[in-house]
């Protein structure tokens, strides 16, 4: 029989001590509880890379739906008598929309086709919301013809879904009409046709599933808004990391052009289009339908705290080294000036402009910010001296609100040994640290928080995963590594209060970067071993830090310990004891857990283990093959005041017990 893996089999419950010669003998102290864990500590990095917003996480399957993408029609195909206009246009920040005239024949078709976002895909039976904005010029009557359709299909029509919309009078108003795919289609496309001889002016074009994420009309893909809550995550960090800096600053993420009438939103160029030239994709842009308003309410629809990031005045140091491609000192005002505006939009009354804006939208109650993330990779000198004035006009304004500075790009180093103690100096309150490293760098940084200051700002670990060395791809030993590591950031809690793996999203046919998250197609999702290491320490946080030490150290890959990492906290709540470890070496490891602290009376009671392993360690789960690595769980019977038992090579595992009264 294949290992494959039966956990019960592999444990060895005792109820009495292990011989003192016995490998790897942990000692637990119940009766010390250690620092709060916060509920912030395991998170989520939202970035618009990998086509993660557009033509993923927002549910908008229409491509450049406002004809403001630089070539006004890239996305669309357009046949007859189609024009590009902005004379009186109805919505001033998309000045941009198509006049139809008719084609002047009876078998000649004015319209335009859609691609969508790597094809339109549609399930069979599913709604399909359609609208547009239209106006019949001169005030004629005029009829348009909207179809789904399938180009490759051969049968005797390529049309899977119609309807006809009558346009009435020459003021502009929106149409909406629901489509029902009559067949799953992969690469279909949106046809919208001029369906009489009268000229019909239309703007925003939009197809979004009827079912999205709570059923809002301006919504998120609801697969994908599910993986997100099905995390259990404490923090939503937005709207990415580069993109908030921009390859310049006239393409950085701009938080007030996301907000508003979603038709009203102007495009902005993704910092990640042109990024990679040998993975470019220059038709990425950003619509702003996936805005700060609905970053927000996703953060509350999943019970996480938002943490919008935003621009310092910097732009990506790494593409810019020319001191002009940066605002100036003298004029970073309206940079400062726009992070107050924010919190007044989070959290304002509603008679203030920017709580009005929010109330209108629909949200009255405020969104109950309570941090704020200035810059993102900056480094050397101009980034502290940009970041003082954010700190200084904050804490005047809202000295309640947390600001989360920057350690620069790397993980140690000239620039990391500048910023922390610069960060120390202004007075954030948390500095957030990048790695993205090869599994050397995770077996060796086991240690890394345990002698941290603990006196000084909080660490917010807000973008790392681990890249393997020839091998920077989703795999299972990339997340087991992580999984190690993540025992140094729990057992470290009283100095790291937030963390989140990046980059979250990545579609199968758009990726620039990898590892990721969670990958995914047009239908279809994939949740990879990251994603199940992250939700295993999310959902199994508990309240407090426990001491636990392997051989008299903390269990941390250390000389002698056999590849094993470990942490150990308390759930107040539930009274649970779990225990999280991670067995990176290529041997069964026995391990015999004596817990200290319990009363006379007190034993272990029934409990279960998680155990997430792979037996190929360069497989993941993918799209298509979405369960190659899952966690099992299974229960314990146990007895005594000891846990004990071998976890298996290449494995991580979460034990949770209680205790009773004899």
């Amino acid at each position: 029989m294949k290992r494959a893996f039966s956990t019960v089999a592999a444990l060895v419950v005792a109820t009495v001590l292990f011989s003192q010669n016995a490998a790897n003998q942990f000692v637990l102290d119940a009766a010390k509880v250690g620092a709060p864990i916060q509920p912030t500590m395991y998170g989520l990095f939202f970035e618009d890379i990998n086509f993660a917003a557009d033509g993923g996480l927002y549910a908008e399957m229409i491509k450049n739906r406002s004809f403001e993408f630089p070539q006004s029609l890239m996305g669309w195909k357009a046949y007859g008598n189609v024009e590009v206009l902005t004379a009186d246009a109805p919505f001033d920040r998309c000045p941009h929309y198509v006049r139809f005239a008719p084609a002047d024949h009876r078998d000649k078709h004015t319209g335009l086709e859609n691609e969508g976002f790597f094809g339109i895909s549609t399930r069979e039976g599913e709604a399909y919301r359609f609208s547009l904005w239209a106006r019949a010029v001169d005030g004629d009557k005029a009829t348009l013809r909207i179809e789904m359709a399938d180009p490759s299909s051969m049968g005797e029509t390529q049309i899977t879904a119609s309807a006809t919309i009558d346009i009435a009078g020459g003021e502009w108003k929106k149409y909406t009409v629901e489509l029902v795919a009559s067949q799953t289609v992969v690469k279909g496309v949106v046809r919208v046709n001029l369906g009489s001889a009268a000229t019909v002016d239309v703007e925003h074009i939009s197809l979004f599933p009827k079912q999205t994420w709570r059923g809002r009309e301006n919504g998120l893909r609801a697969d994908l808004a599910q993986a997100l809550a099905d995390l259990n995550p404490g923090l939503l960090r937005f709207p990415g990391g580069c993109i908030v800096e921009g390859t310049d600053l006239a393409t950085r993420y701009q938080w007030k052009n996301s907000v508003g009438a979603v038709e009203n939103r102007p495009t902005n160029e993704n910092r990640w289009n042109y990024t990679f030239a040998h993975r470019m994709f220059p038709d990425y842009f950003q619509s702003y339908g996936l805005g700060f308003y609905e970053y927000f309410l996703l953060a509350e629809d999943i019970g996480a705290e938002p943490l919008p990031v935003l621009s310092c005045g910097l732009a990506c140091q790494f593409q810019n080294h020319d001191m002009s491609a940066h605002v100036p000192l003298s004029e970073l005002a309206p940079y400062v000036q726009d992070a107050l505006d924010l919190i007044e939009f989070a959290n304002g009354d509603t008679s203030t402009k920017w709580g009005k804006l929010r109330a209108d939208m629909g949200h009255p109650e405020p969104f109950g910010l309570k941090f704020i993330g200035i810059g993102n990779e900056q480094w050397d000198a101009i980034y502290p001296e940009r970041l003082e004035p954010f700190v200084a006009a904050i804490r005047r304004a809202h000295p309640e609100v947390k600001i989360v500075g920057s350690s620069g790009p790397n993980s140690e180093g000239e620039q990391f040994d500048y910023l922390w103690p610069e960060m120390r100096r202004l007075g954030a309150d948390l500095v957030d640290e990048h790695f993205y490293r090869p599994e050397s760098w995770f077996l060796a940084e086991g240690n890394r928080y345990d002698n941290y200051d603990r006196r000084g700002p909080k660490v917010f670990a807000g973008e790392y995963a681990c890249h393997g060395n020839g091998k920077k791809w989703n795999h299972f030993n990339a997340a087991l590594l992580e999984a190690a590591f993540m025992t140094n950031l729990e057992r470290n809690a009283d100095v790291v209060h937030m963390t989140s793996y990046a980059p979250l999203f990545a579609h199968t046919e758009g990726w620039q970067w990898r590892p990721d998250m969670i990958w995914f197609d047009n239908l279809n999702v994939a949740r990879t071993a990251s994603y199940y290491v992250q939700q295993l320490y999310a959902t199994n946080h508990g309240t407090h830090t426990l001491r636990l030490l392997l051989d008299g150290r903390p269990a941390a890959g250390n000389d002698g310990q056999n590849g094993l990492f470990a942490s150990a906290v308390v759930d107040a709540q539930s009274g649970e004891y779990i225990v999280k470890i991670a067995n990176v070496s290529d041997t069964d490891q026995p391990f015999d857990i004596a817990i200290k602290g319990l009363k006379k009376r007190q034993t272990l009671a029934a409990g279960t283990v998680v155990t997430l392993h792979c037996s190929n360690p360069d497989a993941d789960n993918r799209v298509g093959e979405p369960e190659v690595v899952s966690p099992k769980t299974e229960s314990l019977s146990l007895s005594g005041q000891n846990l004990a038992g071998t976890i298996p090579a290449r494995t991580f595992q979460v034990y949770k017990v209680k205790v009773k009264n004899e």
